[in-house]
């Protein structure tokens, strides 16, 4: 999805927040957000906690561990494949040490550790890392990303016309999953087009997986990494992120608002898609701003991250996997949007998860995406997920 994919819901939507941002004190200016600031050359995404103070309290998630152990064996799973060891060491996490770690800890789970119980065997036993943030004081900007579900046909139908394409065979990719291109004569790679040029084109003709009603409902597929797509008998079949051309993510949301067709307060997913379903014939204008390609698989079971294992509501995050390391056990302190009685509302969120996708718009330390689950209800608290919080990574000690 997010082998994306998962690029990612409120990725589409491109917010702004403050903490990254450093007023002028004097003339209360701010200036740009700076999330996706890159590491410096050198500079490791994480950072060992050496003072005991600064490591968080793994209580109150101890008592909340559906399906933790379920996404840990993902991981193994992972981990057990002789290409993750390609993507290690990161600093002083090797191959090794993230297996021993997830052992580690599912034998605790295992021996019923819970609570306070939980909390103290972690800081026994695991060394604590943080990650630096986009101001290398910890600060993560935490957005959601979900699996829609889209009405749709294997074929080609007066209703159903425009496609989500598989992966082009002439697509090549390295050891890490990276895109290398298209391999031309002499050996050499050549860039793929960007979006607007295949869409008018019609290149990938042939290459059409499934078919939806709506230009818009394909863009959403693109940017989320997945869908499930309800075929006119009923049935649901799933389609997966398999690749894109290579070229960066950008949001469309600025430019929207500069073009006053949406305020930067009304700016979310649903309100992007009510204003496409109004001005169908705007779809091709905005998305042609994003370069970004992406081709499918068919995909069957649950939607899987870009470590080919399936996702799990809140134990599956996104991340960059250049500077973190895949599969690793990890724990989110942020807020969260919860519903009641039809209305949304952010709480305080704590809780244990596994990094096991990638994001197109995932870029440097600053950033995390949550996976939320699949359909509208998962959508609409996916598009809520805009908070800072902090990321951390738990490793065995040496």
């Amino acid at each position: 999805m997010k082998k994306t994919l998962l690029v990612l819901l409120l990725v589409v939507i491109g917010f702004s927040s403050s903490s990254c941002q450093k007023a002028k004190k004097l003339e209360r200016v701010e200036e740009k957000p700076a999330y996706d600031t890159p590491l410096a050359p050198g500079a490791l995404a994480l950072r060992k906690i050496t003072n005991p103070a600064e490591i968080p309290d793994f209580t109150i998630a101890g008592f909340d561990l559906l399906d933790v152990k379920s996404s840990l064996n993902k991981s193994l799973n992972y981990l057990s494949k002789p290409s993750s060891e390609g993507f290690f060491p990161i600093g002083d996490i090797s191959h090794q040490r993230a297996v021993d770690s997830l052992k580690q800890f599912r034998q605790m789970l295992d021996s019923s550790l819970r609570g306070e119980e939980l909390n103290a065997a972690i800081r026994e036993k695991f060394d604590v890392y943080i990650s630096v943030g986009c101001d290398n004081r910890g600060t993560v900007l935490f957005t959601g990303y979900y699996t829609p579900i889209f009405d749709g046909s294997k074929s080609r139908t007066e209703k159903f016309k425009y496609p989500l394409y598989r992966q082009p065979p002439d697509l090549v990719k390295g050891q890490k999953g990276e895109i290398l291109g298209r391999k031309i004569a002499d050996g050499r790679y050549e860039p793929f087009p960007a979006r607007q040029e295949i869409e008018k084109s019609n290149m990938f003709a042939g290459l059409e997986l499934i078919w939806l009603g709506d230009p818009f409902e394909v863009y959403i597929a693109h940017v989320q990494g997945s869908a499930r797509i309800r075929l006119p008998d009923g049935r649901l079949t799933g389609v997966g992120y398999a690749a894109n051309n290579g070229h960066e993510y950008k949001s469309l949301s600025k430019e929207m608002i500069s073009r006053g067709k949406l305020s930067g307060q009304n700016m979310n997913l649903s309100a992007m898609i009510a204003y496409f379903k109004q001005h169908p014939d705007e779809v091709a204008s905005y998305t042609a701003l994003n370069p970004r390609f992406v081709f499918f698989t068919q995909e069957k079971g649950n939607p899987r991250g870009s470590l080919n294992e399936e996702v799990t509501p809140l134990r599956s995050i996104a991340t960059d996997k250049s500077i973190f390391p895949p599969a690793s056990l990890t724990f989110i302190s942020t807020r969260l949007p919860y519903e009641k009685d039809g209305l949304m509302s952010d709480r305080p969120y704590t809780g244990f998860a596994f990094d096991q996708d990638t994001g197109g718009a995932i870029r440097a330390p600053g950033r995390c995406d949550i996976y939320i689950g699949i359909g509208d209800a998962a959508g609409k608290r996916a598009g809520g997920v805009y908070q800072e919080g902090k990321l951390y990574y738990l490793f065995v000690k040496q």
